[in-house]
């Protein structure tokens, strides 16, 4: 079947969270988590180099809007059920929809940090793609160094398959970096 012909929910909960597509509207509130994140974004990932303007974030998502249309990229932004809130932002990339089988990928406003939103956001991203997706199988890639991001898929069982050295350019294009990739299959 066509991806784009596939119908699943826009949006769903875990005990905390909201979890749905981006919304027209949504840069500033992620143009304020970037804001106020910069510093520990910086040495992971490359949009982090410098702060966006509103606008740019504001292009990114409703650029991200169109690719959930089309199929093509599911970014996801996380918000607390209580306030509203945004707390990070995630999203299952690289899709191969003939395995079918899904990257996650995602960052957190530091100021949320340490509370356990990025691993419950990612556990519900990670149910929503074997039950909704029928993914077969789910990754997870980061630096080896970044600690915080790396506990995530320990935490939640998910498998080391592999270190590949030298595999990426460092966020600033300085280095070459090693890249863990975690995996779970169903």
């Amino acid at each position: 079947m066509n991806p784009i012909l596939m119908d699943f929910p826009t949006e769903f909960t875990t005990e905390r969270l909201i979890i749905r597509m981006p919304k027209l509207g949504d840069g500033l509130a992620v143009n304020q988590a970037i804001r106020a994140s910069i510093e520990e974004l910086k040495p992971w990932l490359p949009f982090a180099q410098s702060v966006p303007s509103v606008e740019e974030s504001e292009a990114w998502i409703r650029d991200s809007a169109a690719k959930w249309i089309t199929r093509e990229n599911l970014m996801l932004l996380v918000f607390l059920k209580e306030t509203g809130q945004l707390v990070a932002s995630s999203g299952l990339h690289r899709m191969n929809w003939r395995v079918p089988k899904f990257e996650i990928g995602y960052w957190i406003d530091t100021r949320f940090s340490g509370q356990g939103y990025m691993t419950e956001a990612v556990q519900g991203i990670t149910a929503f793609a074997f039950d909704e997706l029928h993914a077969r199988r789910v990754e997870i890639r980061c630096d080896p160094n970044n600690v915080k991001s790396r506990a995530i898929p320990e935490r939640l069982g998910f498998i080391l398959e592999g270190i590949l050295r030298n595999d990426a350019v460092s966020a600033d294009g300085s280095q070459l970096r090693d890249t863990c990739v975690f995996a779970k299959i169903k």
